[in-house]
């Protein structure tokens, strides 16, 4: 429920305000001046689904790995604790082939061929201490050649509509990704294992900021660029100051009000 409600019903109930937003910034309401305003409401509950997109597609390859753990028994998790660095680099190839399968089209967000592969390596490889380890021992080269790779994406493909498949397809683009992932892995497993009231209070409202922030990010970054003339760094920061309150001061309030917490978080019963 808490994976599958709020980016389904949840759209409904409260996410239509983002695909307002949504509208209101790419002029779709000017457009559909004409249209029925129910219609227009079922493209804004649609529209509205932000970054929630992403665990719909999580609880598929979820419900996937049930199926897949009761045939294969473990054996491929148990291979997958063999995994050294070299064959972890070359995985970025299949990283790349998943990258070409399995994309819907128009909506380019849910291409279940590489997020399915990076859901089920993280699942069968690295989810072993043993690879961490290994991982942890290689932070530095992979964290240089991760800034490398994205130095070299950035000045070949700026400019370039890096959200479309003739960026994200290609095997540069797979290449830096995969390997920026395993370099963030490996760097937070040496410096970042550890604990204190910060971190705990950060994983504890982390839903809340990932359900929550593109919300505020969408209200902001439109309100300010219509009526203000702020600097684009300016511009940023204050959007990015939006995104974590604004995500905080609504998932306190939200999870806190009977039956639409349970629509918008996921969250049922008594409050947590």
């Amino acid at each position: 429920g808490k994976l599958l409600v709020p980016s389904t019903l949840g759209l409904w109930v409260f996410w239509w305000i983002l695909g307002y937003y949504n509208l209101l910034i790419g002029g779709g309401l000017e457009q559909m001046a004409a249209v029925p305003k129910p219609v227009i409401f079922i493209i804004m509950a649609v529209s509205g689904i932000g970054p929630l997109w992403y665990i719909q597609m999580l609880w598929i390859f979820s419900v996937l790995l049930v199926w897949i753990r009761r045939v294969e028994k473990d054996r491929w998790w148990k291979l997958g604790e063999k995994a050294d660095i070299p064959f972890l680099v070359l995985f970025a190839i299949v990283i790349w082939g998943a990258a070409q399968i399995l994309n819907t089209p128009v909506v380019v967000v849910y291409r279940f061929g590489i997020y399915g592969a990076g859901f089920f390596v993280g699942y069968f490889v690295l989810s072993h201490d043993e690879v961490m380890d290994r991982l942890e021992k290689c932070w530095l080269p992979l964290a240089v050649c991760a800034v490398i790779l994205a130095a070299a994406f950035t000045v070949l493909y700026w400019g370039r509509p890096y959200a479309e498949h003739s960026v994200l397809d290609t095997p540069l683009c797979s290449l830096f990704a995969w390997i920026a992932v395993i370099a963030a892995l490996a760097f937070m497993k040496k410096w970042g294992n550890i604990s204190n009231t910060f971190t705990r209070w950060m994983a504890a409202k982390s839903w809340g900021l990932y359900l929550f922030h593109y919300l505020f990010i969408a209200m902001t970054a439109y309100y300010l660029t219509m009526y203000t003339k702020f600097p684009a760094v300016l511009l940023y920061f204050f959007v990015a100051a939006a995104g974590f309150a604004g995500a905080y001061l609504a998932n306190e309030i939200i999870r806190r009000i009977p039956v639409l917490r349970w629509f918008v978080c996921g969250i049922g019963g008594k409050k947590k």
